[in-house]
C-alpha cells in the first residue's frame, strides 16, 4: 500500500497541525507501508530555509512533494477567511493539473506496454489521505480510495456529508467528532476513533528539574506553573492569566510564576499587551518542537483549561499539549469538558470547572498543597500515555483501513 496525503498547510508552521501531520506519516510509514505528502508552495518567512524532517524531528521515510501554487499573502490583509478561501481554490487548480499528469503518465505506460503487472495492480493499492475537507471533491474525482482524518467540523456540514460519505474510512481525533458524524449519516462501523499522541522517546534521558530550570532561566524559589501552546480563545490560556491577575488567589503571591510558552508572533504581542504590569507572569513566546519536553520537565503544574464556548474545545480537539503533559511527568489541572476527559479523569488529572478562574486556581493550588495525591496523579497519568504513542496510533490506523 501506498498513503498519499494531502495536506494544504505551510510546512514547516509553528502551528500544531503540522506536527500532527509529520508525526502520522512517520507511523504509517513504520507499519510497512510507503507514503508522500503533498502540499502546496506556500510562504513562510519564520522557516526560510528550514529542513522541515529536522524541523519536527522526524526520519525521512517518507517523500516531501510540494506542488507550485500561487500564494496570494498579500490578501491577508482583507477580512478573515478571504486569503484562505482564495489559497485554497489556488491549491486545487495545482493540485487537480498534479494528479492529471499523473493519470496521463500512467495511461501511457500502460497502452505502451511498459507497464508490468505488479505496476498495474501498485495503482489500485494507492489510497488518498488528507485532514482537509476542502480537497474531498477533488480527490473523489481522481481516486475510489479516499481517507479523511476529521479534526474539526465545516459550518457546511450538509454540503460536505455526501463527500463524506464516499469516504472508505473516516478517522476522527474523538468519540464526540465520531457520535456528531454518525448522527449526520455516516456509518459507525467505517469511523475508527484515534486520539492524537506523543513521541514517548523525547522525554526519556532528559536533566533534573533543577537543571532544567536553571538552563531556562527559570527561578528556582518559585512553583512553575506552565502553559503551552497556541493563545486561541478556545484554548483558555486567558483564563489561566487570570488567576495570574486576581490578586484574591493570595496563595500564589510571590511564590508561583506562571508560564506562557507558544503562540503565534501576533497572538503573543497581544498576549503581551493584556499581561503587561504583572510581575508573576513570564510569556516565552513560540519555542521549535524539540524544546517542548524540556519545558514540561521544567514545570511544577502543567494546565490545560479548554474553554467549553465553543464545539471543537468541547467535543471535538484531542490536543497534543495534553500528551506531552502527561509524558512530562509533571501534575495535570485540566477542564472537565468531553473532550479531554475521553483521555484525562480523576484519577490521572486534577479537573475544574471550564472557563473559570476560581476553579482553576483552587486546582492549582491543590497540587501545589498535595504532593503524595500529586504524585499519584502524575504516575497513573504517565502509565496511562503509553497506550497514546504515534506509533500505536499508525498501527491501529493502518490496521483499520486494510
Amino acid at each position: 500500500m501506498k498513503i498519499l496525503y494531502f495536506a494544504n498547510s505551510r510546512i514547516p508552521t509553528e502551528k500544531a497541525h503540522g506536527v500532527q501531520i509529520f508525526k502520522t506519516l512517520e507511523s504509517l510509514v513504520k507499519t510497512g507501508v510507503k507514503a508522500s505528502l503533498i502540499v502546496p508552495t506556500r510562504k513562510n518567512k519564520q522557516f526560510n530555509n528550514t529542513n522541515s524532517f529536522e524541523y519536527y524531528d522526524v526520519e525521512k521515510v517518507f517523500n516531501l512533494i510540494k506542488i507550485k501554487t500561487l500564494d496570494p499573502v498579500w490578501l491577508m490583509k482583507l477580512p478573515q477567511g478571504v486569503y484562505i478561501k482564495v489559497q485554497t481554490l489556488f491549491f486545487l487548480m495545482s493540485l487537480f493539473f498534479y494528479l492529471f499528469t499523473i493519470r496521463l503518465v500512467t495511461l501511457k505506460l500502460w497502452r505502451s506496454g511498459q507497464a508490468q503487472d505488479d505496476t498495474r495492480q501498485a495503482q489500485g493499492d494507492v489510497v488518498f489521505y488528507t485532514r482537509d475537507e476542502t480537497l474531498l471533491p477533488l480527490l473523489h474525482y481522481f481516486s475510489k480510495k479516499v481517507i479523511w482524518e476529521a479534526h474539526n467540523l465545516p459550518q457546511r456540514k450538509s454540503w460536505y456529508l455526501k463527500y463524506w460519505q464516499r469516504c472508505d474510512n473516516v478517522i476522527t481525533i474523538s468519540q464526540g467528532l465520531k457520535n456528531e458524524l454518525v448522527k449526520l449519516g455516516i456509518a459507525s462501523e467505517k469511523i475508527l476513533v484515534a486520539p492524537d499522541g506523543v513521541d514517548l522517546n523525547k522525554f526519556k534521558n532528559q536533566n533534573s528539574k533543577i537543571k532544567i530550570k536553571e538552563e531556562l532561566n527559570l527561578p528556582l524559589d518559585k512553583n512553575i506553573v506552565m502553559y503551552t501552546g497556541h493563545l486561541y480563545d478556545w484554548k483558555g490560556a486567558g483564563v489561566l492569566l487570570e488567576v495570574a491577575r486576581n490578586s484574591q488567589f493570595s496563595f500564589f503571591n510571590f511564590q508561583t510564576l506562571f508560564v506562557f510558552v507558544g503562540g503565534t508572533e501576533s497572538d503573543v504581542k497581544k498576549f503581551r499587551d493584556e499581561a503587561r504590569g504583572l510581575d508573576n507572569v513570564v510569556i516565552v513566546g513560540y519555542r521549535p518542537p524539540a524544546e517542548i519536553p524540556q519545558w514540561l520537565k521544567a514545570a511544577d503544574v502543567l494546565v490545560l483549561p479548554n474553554s467549553a464556548k465553543k464545539e471543537i474545545s468541547s467535543l471535538y480537539t484531542s490536543p497534543l499539549k495534553m500528551f506531552e503533559y502527561m509524558a512530562a511527568g509533571n501534575p495535570i489541572v485540566a477542564t472537565n469538558l468531553p473532550s479531554i476527559i475521553e483521555v484525562l479523569n480523576e484519577s490521572n488529572a486534577v479537573l475544574v470547572d471550564p472557563d473559570n478562574s476560581e476553579s482553576l486556581a483552587q486546582g492549582i493550588k491543590f497540587v501545589l498543597e498535595n504532593n503524595d495525591q500529586a504524585r499519584a496523579l502524575t504516575d497513573k497519568a504517565y502509565q496511562d500515555v503509553q497506550n497514546y504513542s504515534w506509533q500505536k496510533r499508525g498501527e491501529k490506523i493502518i490496521e483499520f483501513i486494510t
